[in-house]
């Protein structure tokens, strides 16, 4: 499988909106970041991959931890898998 080489920004002010997305990310998700803000932050992830995988990586975090917490119980193994990949071996004890 060939994965797309991801590169950092290379415009100053593209690297400052990343900056900007990523102080806002949590009020972003939680979908309490103002309106002109939120549109803001939703034109500069068009463009940028970076924050696209930031943003949605946040998403499935949210999804999954909700689906975790709602009493789905994983199979052992998807849960080791997981805890494994997201570094949190310590976790598994």
């Amino acid at each position: 499988m060939n994965e797309k080489e991801i590169t950092p920004c290379e415009d100053e002010s593209e690297h400052e909106s990343c900056q900007s997305l990523l102080s806002t990310l949590g009020e972003y998700g939680d979908c309490t970041l103002h309106d002109e803000l939120c549109a803001e932050r939703e034109r500069h992830m068009k463009d940028c991959e970076h924050c696209q995988i930031v943003v949605n990586t946040l998403k499935k975090t949210v999804e999954l931890y909700q689906e975790i917490a709602e009493g789905t119980d994983l199979p052992g193994e998807v849960r080791q898998r997981l805890y494994v990949r997201l570094n949190l071996d310590d976790y598994l004890k």
